[in-house]
C-alpha cells in the first residue's frame, strides 16, 4: 500500500496499523505520517513518545524505553550522553544532546541582553535546561555586569550525588577576573528535591561575606531539583 493510499484509508476512518499489515512497511509509513503532522501549521501535536520517535529515528518501543529509563521528556533531553547512548544508541544520543545545546543557547540569549532577575521564568527555564538530568551535583556561578546582564555561566565545582565543593575565594577571584559586579549561585539536587539544606545556607553566607569587601553582590542562590527550583532569597534564607 502506498503512502497516499494509507492517508486515504485514514481519512476513511481506518487505523494506520490496520491499513499497513507488514511491520517494516508500517514503521516506514508511520514515520512519514508523523513527519507530516510535524509540518502542519500550529502546534506539532505529537505526544512524547511520538516526538522522540521522530527526533531520534526510533520505533515506538525505543522511544518508550527512553522515557522509562529517565522518567520524563525533560530528563531525557538533559540526560548525560553516555546514558542516552546506552539506552537508545549513539545516533539518538547525538540528536538529543544537540537539542539540549540549542535549547540552552536560545534560553541564554535574553540573559545576555537584559537584566537577570533570579525570580524570572526565563532564568528558571535556563537553569532547568542546564541542570535537569545531571547525575551528580554541580556548583555553577552566573557572573553579572553592572546592569545585571549575564557575562558568563561557569561550572565551579563537580561533586557526588549529594555534595559539590564550593570555594568562596575562587568564586570571588573569578568575579574579579571577569569584572563582574554581582553573582547568582546555582547548584542542583540530583534526587529531585530542591529544598536548600543547612549546608547550602551556610555556604551561601560564606560567599556573601567574601564578596562584601570586594563589592561583589550575591543576588541569590538557586537550587534546581528535577523540574523544580528553590530560591534562597525568596525563602528568606539570605542575610
Amino acid at each position: 500500500m502506498t503512502y497516499l493510499q494509507v492517508r486515504e484509508a485514514s481519512v476513511a476512518g481506518l487505523a494506520l496499523r490496520d491499513a499497513v499489515s507488514d511491520p517494516t512497511a508500517f514503521a516506514r509509513v508511520r514515520r512519514r505520517w508523523l513527519e507530516d503532522r510535524v509540518l502542519q501549521p500550529g502546534d506539532v501535536g505529537l505526544d512524547d513518545v511520538e516526538a522522540l520517535s521522530v527526533l531520534c529515528g526510533l520505533d515506538e518501543p525505543g522511544a518508550e524505553a527512553l522515557l522509562d529509563a529517565f522518567g520524563s521528556l525533560p530528563e531525557v533531553i538533559g540526560a548525560p550522553a553516555a546514558d542516552l547512548a546506552r539506552v537508545a544508541g549513539r545516533r539518538a544520543a547525538v540528536r538529543l544532546r544537540l537539542v539540549q545545546a540549542l535549547a540552552r543557547r536560545q534560553l541564554e540569549r535574553p540573559l545576555r541582553d537584559r537584566p537577570v532577575i533570579s525570580a524570572s521564568t526565563g532564568l528558571q527555564a535556563y537553569l532547568r535546561s542546564t541542570l535537569t538530568g545531571a547525575p551528580r551535583e554541580q556548583f555553577r556561578v552566573l557572573f553579572l555586569d553592572k546592569k545585571n546582564r549575564l557575562i558568563a555561566d561557569e561550572r565551579m565545582g563537580n561533586g557526588t550525588v549529594d555534595h559539590a565543593p564550593v570555594y568562596p575565594r575562587e568564586v570571588m577571584r573569578r568575579a574579579l577576573e571577569l569584572n563582574a559586579s554581582a553573582v547568582i549561585l546555582v547548584h542542583n539536587h540530583p534526587g529531585g528535591d530542591p529544598t536548600p539544606s543547612a549546608a547550602d545556607v551556610s555556604m551561601t553566607k560564606e560567599v556573601i561575606e567574601a564578596g562584601r569587601c570586594l563589592r561583589v553582590t550575591v543576588h541569590d542562590h538557586i537550587v534546581v531539583g528535577g523540574q523544580a527550583t528553590a530560591s534562597l532569597r525568596t525563602l528568606g534564607l539570605l542575610p
